[in-house]
């Protein structure tokens, strides 16, 4: 281990035949910055980084693959919760991308990054055909002559099948030269006389740009800062320091004065504060091509998928959905029109389909779409874990409500029950507030608690309550648990529409699909939760709701409450205020309109009143 030193440091020794990794060479740049022309030591000379935690900034480039078999094909990476997607390629065994992305690196973060290749030209979805997974801080230690390396992809089925390969580069960016090309972009928007430097009035409108009024308050004292030579201009080299050294004491810029993105890209954005301390120059590298994550539903009419955050794997995952649908949802949902004519007469309509459609995925016949679900959902849907092998069922609803394996969900903290869980497989959205869940989540023109839970469920413990919503999709097991432990009160059944649950519907501002769909509320009472109220909602496709547990029964938390039959729906926990504290990686998803991938059984959160026991002061120790 000792040679690792000799080989990051810039002092290494010039004989040695050892040639250094991409990394290394990185690092030599990383340590310390470069000094000012009088020679002392800079505000520029600042360690902005600590090698230990950060890697840096890694462009990775996928350059094509070798399928076997011709197809439009598009790749899809996934490293934490950074993601992109390539475009699509043409008919070809062959396809070829050169699509690049710049992705943030830190050592104690993720950095093994999955590469995704789906096959395109289906009418009805993408299909993934193969996979491979990437150790990136590995890769780029590693010696290489070429300007590539390729990769097999596995079958997502069977990974030990080889399905083709996939070719890509990755380097590291040198962290100086990313802030002197931002400073240099920036710099030349404001550069009336193209000189290369900025006078004070050029200077004050760049800072205007930034949309920080405190630092266009500050702005002689920055300019006289970033002057450090004293010849009345600044420089780019001065204009990078200056940017550097103040967004660690404090940041500049609320929005970008490239494009004039918001705040949300300074403030860390899509990275933690952690990050955002020492990778700010991320976001800028992205602001000189500037292209924002997608987070939630995709914004364009024609989006066919959701990215939602994986919490097992701590990476984004996107499902698909058949773009054909999704212009319809948007058609019916989010519009005056569309749910007009749902007012004339589809909503009967949909009652009609589901009931249709649960018949029919109630009969024999229907056994034959079990193996096509299957593949469809292939890399979504672990076969290991159902109890009983396919054979087994005889319908699609049979394999659809399938029980799991004793073990395969396990319940966190089981034996106390001041903590709870998660209720079901599904997307997660969690507040502390219904007021909250208004503001980023639910756009439904009358939403509210006391319309959630119905006429008969009268308390004001839950008007300001806490508010947690699962949402299943067609591949999730479909059997719902107790978030918590208690005695169930009342069950009340409330008749209703069968809007979609997807979230195109949840965030139209013309339908209430909470409140106005199929829907039974349940009330558990517990010990350390006080009241939850525990609603399972119908939707689209899905005929019944189907409940194993009664009035008056004792339930432990991670028991079998029930189960959907075919389609996807949703669960909704109501918790009275002041009752839980939610986990704070569910909370910060949910707001940023990000839905949490959960299993059934992972932590949701604290009992309040468990914490405020643990601060009160032990008396017995108090001496009077």
């Amino acid at each position: 281990m000792g040679n690792e030193s000799s080989k990051d440091s810039s002092s290494s020794d010039s004989s040695t035949n050892e040639k250094p990794s991409r990394l290394s060479r990185f690092k030599q740049k990383l340590h310390f910055r470069r000094p000012r022309n009088n020679g002392s030591t800079s505000l520029s000379h600042q360690k902005l980084f600590t090698a230990d935690d950060f890697a840096g900034i890694a462009l990775l480039t996928l350059i094509g693959a070798e399928m076997k078999f011709e197809d439009k094909w598009l790749a899809c990476v996934s490293l934490g919760e950074q993601t992109f997607r390539t475009e699509k390629s043409d008919n070809t065994d062959k396809p070829i991308w050169n699509s690049e992305k710049k992705l943030l690196l830190e050592k104690k973060g993720p950095h093994v990054a999955r590469i995704s290749v789906f096959e395109t030209n289906r009418v009805l979805k993408n299909n993934l055909i193969g996979y491979c997974e990437i150790d990136l801080l590995e890769f780029l230690t590693r010696d290489s002559d070429s300007d590539f390396e390729v990769f097999d992809l596995f079958n997502p089925s069977s990974p030990d099948i080889v399905v083709g390969n996939i070719s890509l580069s990755c380097s590291v960016e040198d962290p100086i030269e990313t802030e002197k090309n931002f400073a240099r972009r920036i710099l030349s928007i404001v550069d009336y006389d193209e000189d290369g430097k900025l006078s004070f009035l050029e200077f004050s409108d760049l800072i205007s740009a930034f949309g920080n009024q405190v630092a266009v308050n500050k702005k002689e004292e920055l300019f006289k800062t970033a002057d450090v030579n004293g010849d009345g201009l600044v420089s780019m080299d001065e204009l990078a320091a200056l940017l550097a050294l103040q967004q660690e004491k404090e940041p500049l810029m609320n929005c970008c004065p490239v494009c004039g993105t918001g705040n949300q890209v300074m403030t860390g954005g899509f990275l933690t504060d952690k990050q955002a301390s020492y990778g700010w120059m991320f976001k800028l590298s992205e602001w000189g091509h500037f292209s924002s994550y997608d987070v939630g539903l995709n914004s364009g009419s024609s989006a066919s998928h959701i990215l939602v955050f994986d919490r097992r794997t701590k990476r984004l995952v996107e499902e698909l959905i058949d773009g054909k649908i999704v212009l319809s949802m948007r058609a019916i949902y989010q519009s005056k029109v569309g749910l007009g004519l749902l007012d004339i007469g589809t909503k009967e309509l949909l009652k009609s389909i589901s009931e249709k459609q649960g018949k029919k995925m109630n009969s024999v016949e229907s056994s034959k779409d079990i193996p096509k679900f299957i593949e469809f959902f292939k890399d979504q849907i672990n076969l290991a874990e159902v109890k009983y092998p396919l054979e087994h069922f005889k319908t699609f609803n049979d394999f659809f409500i399938r029980e799991l394996k004793l073990g395969a969900r396990p319940i966190a903290s089981l034996e106390n029950d001041e903590v709870a869980v998660c209720a079901a497989d599904s997307r997660l959205m969690a507040f502390k507030s219904a007021e909250d869940s208004l503001r980023v989540w639910i756009k439904g023109r009358k939403f509210s608690i006391q319309g959630l839970l119905g006429k008969e469920i009268v308390s004001d413990a839950f008007v300001d309550g806490s508010l947690v919503i699962f949402r299943l999709a067609p591949q999730d097991y479909h059997r719902f648990h107790f978030p918590v432990s208690g005695i169930i009160e009342r069950i009340v059944d409330i008749p209703g529409c069968l809007y979609t649950v997807n979230p195109i519907a949840v965030n139209s501002k013309y339908c209430n699909v909470f409140t106005e769909n199929k829907r039974v509320v349940s009330i558990i009472s517990t010990k350390h939760f006080g009241k939850v109220a525990f609603i399972a909602i119908g939707a689209t496709m899905v005929g019944s709701i189907t409940f194993l547990k009664k009035e008056g029964d004792f339930v432990k938390k991670g028991d079998e409450f029930g189960y959907f039959s075919f389609g996807g729906s949703t669960v909704i926990c109501v918790f009275e205020k002041d009752a839980i504290k939610i986990d704070e990686d569910l909370l910060a998803n949910s707001g940023r309109s990000l839905e949490t991938l959960v299993r059934v059984g992972m932590s949701l959160g604290v009992s309040m009143k468990e914490i405020a026991e643990l601060a009160l002061p032990n008396l017995e120790k108090i001496v009077l």
